[in-house]
């Protein structure tokens, strides 16, 4: 997908899903000011009598596009849902382009393209149409052939990076024709499944999402490894990621290879950090980019996972806020936040109990400035708010089972919010009084 110098750099600043984000400082001020208790977040959750999704008073709920409903192609709707986002379609529609955690094998459901990256792969994209009140329109597959397609992220020239939580190599009996780890690009406007590309210089390894900077076309990525890196990929050409380009691995100056899970990091202390340039972007070894990062100094996080653009508009700055699922003190989690601008590094949430936050995921920033997190643990999953000064709220609980959340975004306008349910596959549309201000 080619995209014109100025078209890009006009776009930037903006929000990925096309709407410029409020400052978290804004968001704060707005539900203060309209007397909202931010540590309390929308106030206590309501029991769902379909026991199904628990959210505050005044908000509601959608479902569509379950594992095995009947695709508009014909096909069946594969499971795993995981990372999404959402972008501005045509005559006012939502479109949303979703991730499906699958493997390999011979059985199972799966994203039925005609050209796979990797036939014997069930993993993929399908990509869903949804009016401006979250009903769905159409759904479709839209890339095949991947494996273990974990999260990924929106780009504002309007695609979806898909990326490969996986990195097997084909061995003569795993059935596999080609390696895995990498990512690939689905445009949002396809209208029909695309030829799987592989994004080879923005690394092999465990990729879980990854984060755009509108104003440089950066790409920020993490990885999900109990010592993973965080990286960022510095195209040839801004908007053009197929044609390559450098990657990279933070290192906060003065702590090579620091351990940030275990180091007692406090928060809001600000870190200056480098960046050391991976010599071999594609190995043919497993885990060998990690190494090499480590070996050059690079800081190491307790499995990245979820990352997030926001444009700061009181500051003017770049946000890049991202997980660390088990980060911290007790092995809870952490949200870290790196300015592009500033060259730091801080951290901005620890758990300190399970009970208030445990296992964060997905990662999205709200058009009213909070974070919303997805937990992935193994005692009741939330959805998680965060406000600007690291205050925890609960938002939603998934009172079904013990499944995660993922893929939480918005809707271009701000007024809904999609999000999956991992197992057995649903996406939800919640809508509800998101703005307090008068």
């Amino acid at each position: 997908m080619q995209l014109s110098r100025r078209k890009f750099f006009t776009l930037a600043g903006a929000s990925a899903a096309g709407t410029v984000l409020a400052s978290p400082l804004e968001g704060l001020i707005a539900r203060k000011a309209f007397g909202q208790v931010a540590s309390r977040g929308y106030g206590s959750l309501v029991r769902d009598p379909n026991g199904l999704l628990d959210l505050p008073p005044g908000f509601s709920y959608t479902t569509f596009s379950r594992t095995n409903d009947l695709m508009s192609d014909g096909s069946r709707v594969p499971g795993s849902h995981d990372g999404m986002a959402a972008f501005a379609g045509p005559r006012n529609t939502i479109i949303l382009v979703r991730n499906h955690e699958l493997g390999a094998g011979l059985t199972g459901l799966r994203a039925q393209v005609p050209e796979p990256y990797d036939a014997i792969a069930r993993g993929g994209t399908t990509t869903l149409v949804v009016n401006q009140n979250g009903q769905l329109i159409k759904h479709f597959a839209s890339l095949g052939g991947t494996i273990r397609n974990c999260a990924g992220g929106p780009t504002p020239w309007g695609s979806w990076i898909t990326c490969e939580e996986n990195v097997d190599i084909p061995n003569g009996s795993n059935g596999l024709t080609k390696p895995h780890g990498y990512n690939f690009e689905v445009p949002a406007n396809a209208t029909s499944p695309v030829k799987p590309v592989p994004l080879v210089d923005m690394g092999r390894f465990n990729h879980e999402a990854v984060a755009v900077d509108p104003k440089t076309g950066i790409v920020y990525e993490t990885e999900d490894s109990g010592s993973s890196l965080f990286y960022r990929f510095i195209p040839r050409v801004a908007g053009r990621l197929a044609e390559g380009g450098t990657l990279q691995a933070l290192r906060i100056i003065g702590q090579p290879e620091v351990n940030t899970s275990t180091s007692g990091f406090a928060p809001f202390q600000k870190f200056p950090v480098d960046w050391v340039t991976i010599p071999e972007p594609n190995p043919t070894t497993v885990d060998n980019v990690r190494v090499q990062g480590r070996n050059l100094g690079a800081a190491r996080f307790a499995r990245g996972e979820g990352i997030w653009y926001n444009h700061n508009k009181t500051t003017g700055k770049s946000e890049l806020y991202f997980v660390s699922t088990s980060g911290g003190a007790i092995g809870a989690g952490q949200v870290w936040l790196y300015i592009p601008e500033d060259e730091t590094i801080e951290l901005f949430v620890e758990s300190t109990s399970r009970e208030e936050l445990e296992a964060p995921d997905n990662i999205v920033v709200a058009p009213f400035g909070d974070l919303i997190l997805c937990e992935d643990g193994g005692s009741g999953n939330y959805l998680r708010g965060v406000t600007p000064d690291g205050k925890l709220y609960d938002f939603a609980f998934n009172a079904l089972n013990g499944s995660e959340f993922c893929g939480a975004c918005f809707s271009p306008d701000g007024k809904i919010m999609f999000v999956n349910i991992q197992s057995p596959g649903i996406t939800l549309a919640i809508t509800g009084p998101w703005h307090t201000k008068a």
